[in-house]
């Protein structure tokens, strides 16, 4: 609850949430992109009317990392998006405040700049709408957007920090340009994988290789993991939420109101994948083996399954070489001013 003094706080920093055109701000906006690492798309869509500064990526990073977003100051972004994980957290579901249980499995937050939407069911169109939902969600931090701006309304390293970044004082808009504008900078690649395409023809063992041949041809990942992400950024009925004869879950369902899109979930990339279990949007999947089975049997039958999906009839040999390609995914992940380089 705001007490009359912090209230005051934030009335006046909202006061001041209009542009500021100084030759100061425009200095210190000079676009900036992250150096992009092997494997990736060189062009980056970063919105114009939030273009990527150093000012903004380190205090999207303070952000991030500060349980200042959370009611009790118990969890950060990073408390679920942990980057020793590859920004995930290891868990079937995220856990929020006072150790609630979230509906879905913490996705990874990795090279989201190039998403298309956001959130398994893509109910978010930006980064900038993603970073400010988890804020209220009362299952992750539960708390609002105007008891963060009135925290940051009074505590002068922010306060700084946002006038640097944005010329004036922390206001919603600019809470959550700042958050995206570090996860922007959230990179995967440069893997064997990646090498191997670039013509290095020993970043591969055999067995990779084989797996690649099967991730391309009669496993048929590539119908929906494909591309630089690894993900066709689209919506897809596998049938994991189907139980008992029901969805657990309507999925993009529960965004575009289709009826067509129940138990649809956006493709997760596979990049990092030998990093991120368990797997789904539930996080019912505990390992890549578990994974490639489920999809060897060609998922949970149900009256939405997405047409790509059949039995492989994949061998224990093309198992094994299928999840050897998958763990050949992992790269190196870069963050913050460790990836941005001028343009």
């Amino acid at each position: 609850m705001l007490t009359p003094k912090r209230a005051a706080l934030f009335l006046a920093a909202a006061a001041t949430c209009w542009n500021l055109a100084t030759a100061a701000q425009e200095e210190s906006s000079r676009p900036w992109r992250p150096a992009v690492p092997q494997g990736l798309d060189a062009y980056m869509p970063v919105p114009e009317e939030n273009e990527l500064t150093p000012e903004k990526v380190v205090l999207g990073r303070r952000l991030f990392f500060d349980p200042i977003l959370s009611r009790d100051a118990s969890l950060a972004c990073a408390t679920c998006h942990d980057p020793r994980l590859a920004f995930t957290d290891g868990r079937d579901v995220a856990r929020g405040i006072g150790g609630r249980h979230g509906k879905r499995n913490v996705p990874a937050l990795l090279n989201r700049v190039y998403g298309k939407s956001h959130f398994f069911d893509g109910r978010a169109a930006t980064l900038e709408q993603q970073a400010l939902e988890p804020i209220a969600n009362p299952n992750e931090f539960d708390t609002s957007v105007d008891e963060v701006l009135a925290r940051l309304a009074g505590n002068f390293d922010y306060i700084a920090l946002f006038r640097a970044a944005f010329a004036r004082n922390p206001c919603a808009e600019d809470l959550g340009r700042a958050l995206a504008s570090y996860v922007r900078t959230i990179l995967s690649g440069g893997s064997a994988f990646d090498r191997y395409a670039m013509g290095d023809a020993a970043a591969l063992n055999e067995q990779q290789h084989q797996g690649l041949g099967l991730f391309r041809g009669k496993a048929n990942c590539i119908a929906c993991h494909t591309g630089p992400l690894f993900s066709d950024e689209q919506f897809h009925n596998t049938g994991v939420a189907w139980r008992n004869g029901k969805f657990t879950d309507a999925g993009r369902a529960g965004v575009s109101g289709a009826a067509k899109d129940r138990g649809a979930f956006k493709t997760p990339t596979l990049r990092e994948i030998a990093r991120t279990a368990p797997y789904m949007h539930d996080g019912s999947v505990r390992t890549l083996e578990e994974a490639i089975e489920f999809y060897n049997r060609g998922g949970n039958p149900n009256p939405h399954l997405d047409a790509e999906l059949r039995p492989l009839n994949l061998s224990a040999e093309e198992k094994n070489a299928l999840a050897a390609f998958l763990r050949a995914l992992n790269g190196r992940v870069t963050e913050g001013l460790e990836s941005i380089g001028q343009r």
